[in-house]
């Protein structure tokens, strides 16, 4: 019963880290399409994060022991320097409809091969059914936009998307494998990701804030630093702790539609119905592939 519970407190957390991450799609998408560049996002994501747990970070080991220089550096910088940078640079080139299908919305994929590779981790033919359809919506979207979009550079924000959803699902199974807390999980990568990618941010010459105003500051580190960097951060973590990695990142498949939503309501992004069409069969096929169908099933021999 309590394994039972756990799945459906995973099932509430993963809904609400994936509104977040549309909140990030469109509002990244806004911000490196009018006064920001994707280097001063980034830097008001990570040094106010850092700021703001510095005061937990003293009681933490904050070096991953035990683990091969790969898997421990990812846990260091993945998801808290490296992910972002490059899905914010993919925003700056590609709308963000596309970015919620192709960075998030392919997670699924990733992170089931990542699992598999590194974990053994195998799929019943419900969620493999459910992968094939999120891969087919997120085609009809990725290809609409390649062949007919007049914009020369989209293609290379597809790209970016997709090696950034790529790293994301590595860390992610990396993470469940490691052992640790949200909570640790989410310092040893503010603290490694500001501390090593800070500097390289600031050699671009990119981060000069010039033509912004104090309250779109303050907007851009309330969303990418306390929403995005620390709370989403957690849910993930914990997400992945309950009802684990693959059906984590199933769930990242709904961030399309949320982010299609924001990119008309606020961004006045035109959808065409292929397009829209995509996006409507990756949400089909997160709902098989969430294994929420092998619960009900779970349940029902419970009950008897």
């Amino acid at each position: 019963m309590l394994k039972l519970n756990s799945s459906y407190l995973g099932v509430l957390v993963a809904i609400i880290t994936v509104s977040i991450w549309a909140i990030f799609i469109v509002a990244t998408r806004f911000s490196v399409s009018t006064h920001f560049t994707v280097e001063e996002v980034l830097i008001l994501r990570l040094v106010p994060s850092t700021l703001i747990m510095a005061p937990f970070m003293i009681k933490y080991d904050l070096i991953p022991r035990g683990l091969p220089w790969f898997k421990a550096g990812m846990l260091m910088i993945g998801a808290s320097a490296i992910f972002p940078y490059i899905v914010s640079s993919g925003l700056s080139f590609a709308p963000a409809s596309d970015g919620g299908v192709l960075a998030p919305g392919m997670l699924p994929f990733w992170t089931a091969l990542a699992a598999l590779f590194i974990l053994g981790e195998k799929l019943d033919q419900v969620r493999r059914t459910g992968l094939l359809i999120i891969l087919i919506g997120a085609l009809m979207v990725g290809l609409w936009q390649i062949i007919f979009n007049s914009d020369e550079g989209v293609w290379r924000g597809h790209i970016l998307f997709l090696i950034g959803s790529g790293l994301f699902a590595i860390y992610s199974v990396i993470f469940r494998q490691s052992g640790l807390t949200p909570l640790h999980g989410l310092l040893i990568g503010l603290f490694w990701g500001t501390l090593f990618i800070t500097p390289i941010l600031l050699l671009t010459g990119r981060v000069t804030f010039t033509n912004v105003s104090a309250f779109d500051i303050g907007i851009t580190i309330f969303i990418q630093s306390i929403i995005i960097g620390i709370l989403a951060t957690i849910l993930f973590n914990y997400g992945v702790r309950l009802i684990g990695a693959s059906q984590m990142g199933a769930f990242g498949a709904l961030t399309p539609i949320l982010a299609m939503i924001g990119g008309i309501l606020f961004l006045n992004e035109t959808v065409p119905m292929i397009k829209m069409a995509g996006i409507f069969l990756v949400a089909i096929g997160v709902f098989l592939a969430s294994g929420i169908l092998n619960h009900k099933n779970y349940q029902n021999k419970k009950s008897k």
